[in-house]
């Protein structure tokens, strides 16, 4: 449960898990210094009602999922990536991609240059990349990277040495970008967000991801929908007072809990390219946020969970291993 089933929205039957954001991802590729990986996974695994899996498995259609990145540090988009995809037909999706920058990037429609149609969604793992321009992007189903002991968290984190995600599947969102797209400085922060039309057609925020771990853990249940409908930039004002207070909680000096606090607010996932390649610097899939969130909320006073990085992980793009069965 990075992002996983963090809005309350998921309580209901006829809810849709695909416009649930279950992780983030920000990183230098493996194979070219020069460009940046972008990793937005959602769909989460789990039994969904049969009307969902009649829509079909993936991209929740005509949603607009979108990647974030602030290039000045004033917590609104500078750049954007948009995704749409069209209905589930025949065992086929495809997916459109947009670039924005500047005032483009900060509309709510999709914006800006498209970048590819007709992108296929893999369902199986056997779609290749879709080269568009100088990004390379895969959209469809992947092994979820997430790794973390559920039950010995539900057990006063007595660790069983379990991980509860080996063998799920996520909907991921995959590009590999030139570094130029997204930096203006040496500091970028990214977030991701999903929006659905409402009856009217205008567009509802229903869930945003930037720092992993952070809505399902500390904000109280009631009031996630409410955070994951706002906007970064608002974030600071909004949780700075609560979110101290649960740290204090947690074994932290007023002073300490709000500098702890700081690290998170805005709720972006910031990456500076001068610094050590480590979550909170960007945040790769091989690292154990369970065990770091924890210990953030605790003052370390809870003990590494115990569990490895999944064996799928790839080590080029796009980095996340083939779907389970």
């Amino acid at each position: 449960m990075s992002n996983h089933f963090s809005g309350d929205y998921l309580k209901s039957p006829d809810d849709d898990r695909r416009l649930d954001i279950t992780d983030v991802y920000l990183f230098k590729s493996s194979k070219d210094p020069d460009k940046m990986v972008l990793i937005v996974n959602s769909n989460p695994t789990a039994p969904a009602p049969a009307s969902l899996q009649a829509r079909g498995p993936e991209f929740y259609p005509g949603a607009v999922y979108r990647i974030n990145v602030d290039t000045d540090g004033d917590a609104h988009a500078d750049a954007t990536f948009t995704f749409t995809f069209s209905e589930y037909q025949g065992g086929r999706q495809t997916g459109t991609a947009w670039y924005a920058t500047g005032p483009a990037a900060r509309q709510p429609e999709p914006a800006g240059e498209v970048l590819a149609e007709s992108i296929p969604v893999s369902f199986d793992g056997t779609a290749q990349p879709v080269q568009a321009g100088p990004v390379r992007l895969l959209a469809g189903r992947r092994s979820d990277p997430f790794f973390a002991d559920i039950e010995g968290t539900l057990h006063g984190f007595a660790w069983t040495g379990h991980d509860d995600f080996a063998g799920n599947n996520v909907s991921s969102i995959a590009l590999e970008v030139p570094a130029d797209m997204l930096f203006a400085g040496p500091v970028i922060g990214v977030w991701a967000t999903i929006s659905r039309r409402r009856g009217d057609g205008t567009l509802e925020q229903m869930d945003r991801g930037g720092n992993p771990t952070i809505n399902p853990f500390i904000n109280p249940d009631g009031e996630k929908d409410l955070y994951n409908s706002r906007q970064p930039a608002d974030d600071v004002a909004n949780y700075l007072g609560s979110w101290s207070k649960v740290l204090e909680d947690g074994g932290y000096s007023p002073e300490e809990a709000k500098a702890a606090a700081l690290q998170v607010l805005p709720d972006i996932l910031r990456y500076d390219r001068t610094k050590p390649p480590f979550y909170p610097n960007g945040r790769r899939p091989i690292e154990d946020i369970y065990s770091y969130r924890f210990a953030w909320l605790t003052y370390g006073k809870i003990p590494p969970q115990g569990l490895n990085p999944h064996a799928d992980l790839l080590t080029d793009f796009p980095y996340l291993g083939p779907p389970n069965s």
